[in-house]
This record gives C-alpha cells, structure tokens and sequence, in this order.
C-alpha cells in the first residue's frame, strides 16, 4: 500500500464482504514477533531424576531440566552480587554431601569444635549414625559414665536441624543440669537454646531446655501435651523406670517424632525397669508386660532367652563401655595432706569428742546426734564454723550441765588465733604459683573465713554456694575461668556446674558420703580435661577426719575408682541407711581407736567384694554388654 493510500485509509470507513463497517486505523508497531510462536507451542517435558526414598516411605523426584536452568543462571558471568555468592557457596555444600547415610553435621562443625577444643570420639560418632539411619531417631544412649551421652544426643540434635528433619525440640532434664546443657549445646554445637522460664516458653520457643519437675506440672503439662516435638531428649532416664509414677506418664503422653533417653543405668534391679523403658521409647517393642515375662523372665533379676533378648535391645538401645577406642580420661593424683591440729585446737577437738560420746552414750537418737555429730567434724574444719553450731546447740538446750559445757566450749573456739589447716592451704596455694584451684569445703562458715584469709594474704578469690541462682552460678563460673585464681565453694559447686579449665582440686574438708566426693572431683576430672587432676586430701590428725581418709583412701582406694563405679557399689551396699549414719555409727560408737579401725576394716571388705562381684557382672549386667 502507498503512502497516499495510507494517508486515504486512516481514520476512514470501510465496508466489509460481510456488509460489516470498519473504522481503518495505522498500526505504527509490531504486536507480535517471530518469538510469539513460542507462546503456542506445548511445554517442554522435564526430565525427571530417578526415584529416592525417604525413610523407605515415600519416593521423591526432581527435575533435571530445571537443575540445568538453575546450573546456567549460577555459572553466568552476569549475575554478581552476595546473594548469589551464597547462592553458589550452598550449592557447593550440597555438591559434597557425603551420601544419605553419613552424617554431616560433623564437616559442618569442624571449625567450631576447633575453636572450642572438642575432638568427637569415633563411639560417638558412630552412636549418632546409628541412631538416625538404622534406628528411626529412636534411642536410649545408655552409654557407662563419663563416655559423653550429652555430646551423642546433640550430634544426633544438630544433624536432624541440618537435614530439616526438625524444628521443634525439647530437652528435659533435672533442674540442676539445665544450665550445663545449655552451655554444652551452645559451645560445642552452635546451638542456641532457650531455658524454660514461663509458661509462655513453651510454645513460642522452638528449641527450648527445661526442668522435668517443671515441665510435670499444672498449667506447663497441659500446654506441652498440646503441641508436637520433632525430638525430645530426657536425660536421667533411669527415674522413668516405673511406669506408675507421674513422670512416667506424663513423658508417655508428649507427642515426638524422635525420641532420646539418656541414662548409664537403663536397669538396676528390675527386668521390669528395662522393660519400662523400652515400652516408653517404642510401645509394642517387647509386646504387653505379660508376653515379656513370660519369654524373657527367669526371676526380677534373672533374664532368659538372653541371645533373644540382646537382639531385640540392640534395635532400641546403645551401651558403649570403656575400652579402647573410646574416652581416655588424664590421670588422677591424689596427695594426703595430714595437718596436725595446735595445742588449742586440740584441747577443742578432745573437748567436743567428748561431749559428743556422752550424747551418745546417754542413747540420744541419731537425728539429736547429727547435730553433735557435725560439731565433731566443724571443729576440724575451722573454730569459727564450730562456732556457729555451739551457740545454736547453747540456744536451743535447757539441761544446765550441757549448757555450761557448750559455754566454756564457746568460748575457747572464739578465743583461737590459729588454724593449722588454713594456714597448710596457704603455703599449698602459694606452691601451685597462678595455677587455678578449686577449695571444696562442707560450711559457709568455713567457706567466708577462707575467702577473707587468702584474700587478707593476696590470692583473688571467688564463693560459690547454694544461695546462688542458675544465672549467677554460671557467672560466678566465668569469672573464675577469666580472672580468679581461687574458687571455695561448697556442696553446690559439685552439681551441675563443669571446670575442665581447672586441674585442682582442694578437699578442704572431707565430706563422709563417697558419692559427693566423687561429684566434686567430676566437676574437674571429666570429658573435655586435657591435664592430669591433682586432689589433695586434707586430714587433720588423730580426728574422725584421719579416719575417714583412711576408709576412702588406703582400704577402698576410691580416688581410682572408674567414674561411675562407685554409683553401683553403694546402691548394692546393704547398709540399713545411708553411708553417713554407718560411719557414725562406728566412729562415735566405737569406744577406742583400734576399734574404729577394726570396724572401718569390715566396712571395706564389704565394699571390696561387692566391687569384685560388679567387675565380674551378675547376669543382668551382663545382658547389656555385646
């Protein structure tokens, strides 16, 4: 067409061959292209990858065809910029995943463990494969003590938020150990978890740590049972084993995908304990209780069918033992500090002793003996701390005879100048140069007289006791680790709270329950110390103190005992009470010191043989060895 025909047609009306009017208008640009044939065409077909199963499941493909697109765009010059610098970084961590079955948490850890100084142990790793890949993310860690259950549990934790496998978790725990996860998890695995502190927590935090107590009750059980969790870890699973408690049953009614039970005594003495468990982790593993008794119960401790029955525990449950290959603890050294008491302090000690015997000779009962019972001990300790009991024990008896006594008493221990066994711990401290060192002391008394002391003679110290909250606990603890030198502490400093930093370890006084010692030579002497301990023992001589040392350190040797082998041994100890009311029964019972002696040397045959019987296993220890 022409330009003037051009010109002519536009804005003209035409008729068309239907007799239809039509307006002409110029068209001045291209509607559509060659590239418009391309919106007619069909969609290219994708070529798919080949089934993968999840958890043999359900099978899950992906496109090729699109991977190649994505593949293109990554590698193209034209896309710079930070995003797509992450974008290709997470594309190369994809490229090097070590295969479904492989944990991957590891490599992603590996600088953090670095700087925080972890090295996993072949056992663990493996635990935590297995865990996953072979047994469902169902599991009781029932590895011995000391072995590392906690780093197994947050390996298999941080590999399952890795994969996006979870989101939701929950930790229960006894409240004393709320913090030490805490810290465990946020050192070692770069995981942030909150601590349970309202009733609002439990909902609005996805990772969350929180006291079992706590969590059992009204209104916090109402809200838990509510909500699903992807994992839930109880640690001391071992207070789960009867099924009628509130514990249990409020455990048993969580909503989980996986579930972790961590505890070093799955069974003690009771199959039915085991059984419990089991049936808390997987219902239905072992069939009802009575299908289980029948099948694999001789008697309450005599297992049957035990080839059967290790079969079956082996699917639900993993016991490392110490062996090669596994956790090698630094060495214990263990020094006797005997301190020999002044003539003052003498005459005070013999004075109390007495006063003592004579209570129990009159036959007071044990609970108005503890009383004089732990004068007896203070007085080894410091004046001061059998100070403060002579005038409760002034204030609260009416006999005058008793009343004259604990004056005269008194008023000796406030007139001492001296104290032998602070002045020992001085020229020790003073040898160990900047070296940071633990003082373990039984009173607060005790406990503020030696912090005035070292600080009077130039030694920074730190208190840790009971008054102090978790939160200051775990302060008090860093100010140790980057500044004092010296942290005295009481029972509290025993539970709970972990010092790997330290190596030193002062029984200022010597606490008569073997299990406590323990604990506090935990607190130092545990997975993650990379130096050799050092405990030093102090024992005033010719006291009840000299006597306890002897029982604990040259007849049993509990200084070398296996962390956790003392657990067992006291629990199979038929005492008729507790530890304490043995030993004071034979120190303030017994009339002369080869007496105590004599009596002291029965105590640890007993405890001997029993330690024999558990190195050898009974066959309920057995079943949980393959």
């Amino acid at each position: 067409m022409s330009e003037t025909d051009q010109a002519r047609a536009a804005g003209d009306t035409i008729m068309t061959s239907a007799n239809v009017p039509v307006k002409i208008f110029p068209i001045t640009v291209p509607i559509m292209g060659p590239g418009a044939f391309a919106f007619f065409q069909p969609p290219p077909v994708d070529r798919l990858s080949d089934e993968v199963w999840i958890h043999d499941l359900y099978p899950v493909q992906y496109s090729l065809t699109r991977l190649d697109e994505l593949a293109e765009l990554v590698e193209s010059p034209r896309l710079p910029g930070p995003e797509w610098h992450r974008l290709v970084q997470r594309g190369e961590e994809l490229s090097l995943d070590p295969g479904a079955n492989e944990l991957i948490a590891p490599r992603h850890l590996a600088e953090v463990w670095r700087r925080a100084g972890v090295i996993p142990y072949p056992h663990q790793l493996e635990t935590a494969r297995r865990v996953l890949f072979e047994m469902g993310g169902r599991a009781i860690l029932a590895d011995e003590v000391g072995l590392g259950k906690t780093i197994e549990a947050g390996l298999i934790i941080k590999e399952c938020l890795l994969r996006q496998m979870a989101r939701k978790v929950l930790i229960l725990t006894p409240a004393g150990l709320v913090w030490q996860w805490f810290r465990e998890l946020k050192e070692k695995f770069n995981l942030v978890f909150g601590m349970q502190r309202s009733e609002y927590d439990w909902e609005r935090t996805d990772l969350l740590i929180a006291s079992l107590d706590t969590a059992k009750r009204s209104p916090h059980q109402e809200i838990i049972h509510r909500l699903h969790y992807d994992i839930l870890v109880v640690d001391e699973a071992h207070k789960l084993k009867n099924a009628s408690t509130q514990s249990y049953q409020f455990v048993n009614r969580i909503r989980r995908k996986f579930c972790l039970m961590l505890t070093a005594t799955p069974v003690q003495n009771d199959l039915k304990e085991l059984f419990n468990l089991i049936n808390l982790l997987r219902p239905g593993h072992f069939g009802t209780y009575r299908q289980f008794r029948q099948t694999f119960v001789q008697d309450q401790r005599m297992p049957k069918e035990t080839e059967e029955l290790k079969r079956l525990l082996s699917q639900v449950m993993i016991r490392n033992r110490r062996g090669p290959g596994t956790v090698q603890f630094t060495a214990r050294r263990v020094h006797a500090l005997p301190v020999d008491l002044s003539p003052r302090e003498r005459r005070l000690y013999d004075g109390v002793t007495q006063f003592v015997k004579q209570g129990y000779r009159r036959g007071t009962g044990f609970r108005n003996l503890l009383p004089l019972i732990t004068l007896q001990r203070e007085v080894c300790s410091s004046p001061i701390a059998a100070a403060v009991t002579l005038e409760k024990l002034l204030l609260s008896t009416s006999d005058p005879s008793d009343r004259a006594r604990l004056q005269e008493l008194l008023t000796l221990a406030l007139e001492m100048t001296t104290n032998s066994k602070a002045e020992m711990l001085e020229r020790l401290l003073a040898d160990l140069g900047d070296e940071k060192v633990i003082v373990f002391t039984e009173y607060r008394a005790t406990q503020q007289y030696l912090r005035w002391r070292l600080e009077k003679a130039g030694f920074s110290t730190l208190g840790f006791d009971g008054s102090l909250s978790a939160s200051r606990k775990e302060w008090i603890r860093e100010l140790f680790r980057r500044q004092a030198q010296v942290l005295v502490s009481t029972e509290a400093g025993g539970e709970g709270i972990n010092f790997q930093f330290c190596c030193h370890v002062v029984n200022y006084d010597l606490p008569w329950n073997p299990m406590r010692l323990e604990q506090r030579i935990g607190r130092v002497h545990r997975l993650g110390q990379t130096r050799d301990v050092s405990i030093y023992n102090f024992a005033t001589r010719g006291t009840v103190e000299e006597d306890v040392l002897y029982l604990l350190y040259d007849k049993i040797n509990m200084f070398e005992m296996v962390l956790g082998e003392l657990d067992v041994i006291l629990s199979k100890l038929k005492l008729g009470g507790s530890f304490e009311k043995k030993l004071a029964e034979i120190l303030v019972g017994s009339t002369t010191p080869g007496e105590i002696r004599e009596r002291l040397d029965r105590l640890a045959q007993s405890i001997l043989e029993i330690r024999r019987e558990t190195a050898e296993g009974s066959e309920l220890d057995r079943l949980l060895r393959w």
